[in-house]
């Protein structure tokens, strides 16, 4: 066998075996954090951990509408977002940056969030319908944020390589880079909502609609949606630094390593500070705001397409 396919199935291995430690231990810090901030004591940061192995060990109980694409949904939604992981730099060249494109990577973006909505559909309940409608009216204008990001990229550096665009090309235009500071405060400020944190988390708000599209799961597939929800998180914050912050990358290890994780858990802490301190938007709050931020997004397109 190849030695380069035998070294990218290893580091591809590495990404998921890191992403899927790292998670839970994210969203500890996260629930850590915010105890602190509201004056409680809150859990041990290794909670989380224990809330999965348990979930894990209970019954498969299948109570929806439609338990294959149950199935079919949760299993997905993991290994859409582990997947994505393969392709984001982790401190070190992604494993599989030369298998694919930018084109793909908004694919698997998008899948992420249409996995989500299969699940509410095969569940079938009025909350998960409810959450599923509020899922689909917030993807049709959150989601091409990202993509116009990756996109403003690709035109900067007039390639699709993920090794190219996943390396702080927004800024690589020709003059000063109006557009990569432009759509840099865009995607910081729809952060909260891509990784699906307070005060965006619209579509399970747990008070309104106890969880909306995951009201009628339990046991292991509660497990793996709340755990994909994790590993979405350490993800998107990956492919944030990438794109955004890639300065230090290049250092030897361990150095560049430290500094890409450091730069994750600063990301981890901002979006837990904004979760503890503001309340749930309404879900047209919500929309006017990413409407404003999509204009912003495509403006932001027009100047990388001047060379701005």
């Amino acid at each position: 066998m190849d030695n380069n396919v035998i070294w990218t199935s290893f580091s591809g291995v590495a990404n998921v075996c890191m992403v899927l430690l790292v998670a839970p231990l994210c969203q500890g810090v996260l629930r850590k954090v915010t105890a602190s901030i509201q004056s409680r004591q809150g859990p041990p940061i290794l909670q989380p951990y224990y809330d999965l192995l348990k979930l894990l060990g209970k019954e498969d109980i299948e109570s929806g509408d439609s338990p294959l694409m149950q199935r079919f949904a949760v299993y997905l939604s993991l290994a859409t977002v582990l997947a994505v992981a393969c392709f984001v730099p982790m401190g070190f060249s992604a494993p599989m940056q030369g298998e694919g494109d930018a084109i793909l990577l908004i694919y698997m973006l998008t899948l992420s969030g249409i996995c989500t909505m299969l699940a509410g559909l095969a569940a079938g309940s009025t909350y998960s319908l409810v959450g599923i409608s509020r899922q689909m009216m917030i993807m049709i204008v959150l989601e091409p944020l990202f993509a116009v990001a990756i996109i403003i990229g690709a035109v900067h550096t007039r390639t699709f390589r993920l090794d190219t665009v996943l390396s702080g090309s927004v800024y690589a235009s020709d003059s000063f880079p109006w557009s990569g500071l432009l759509i840099l405060a865009v995607i910081l400020l729809a952060f909260q909502a891509l990784v699906e944190r307070m005060p965006f988390d619209i579509s399970e708000a747990e008070t309104e609609i106890m969880e909306g599209p995951l009201m009628e799961y339990s046991g292991p597939k509660l497990a793996m949606f709340k755990y994909a929800s994790m590993v979405k998180l350490v993800v998107y914050s990956a492919l944030f630094v990438a794109m955004f912050t890639p300065w230090g990358m290049g250092f030897p290890l361990p150095m560049g390593w430290l500094m890409f994780w450091a730069k994750v858990f600063v990301l981890v802490l901002l979006v837990t500070l904004v979760a503890a301190t503001h309340a749930r938007y309404r879900i047209d709050q919500a929309i006017r705001f990413f409407g404003v931020l999509l204009a912003t997004a495509l403006a932001a397109l027009v100047l990388a397409s001047y060379g701005f």
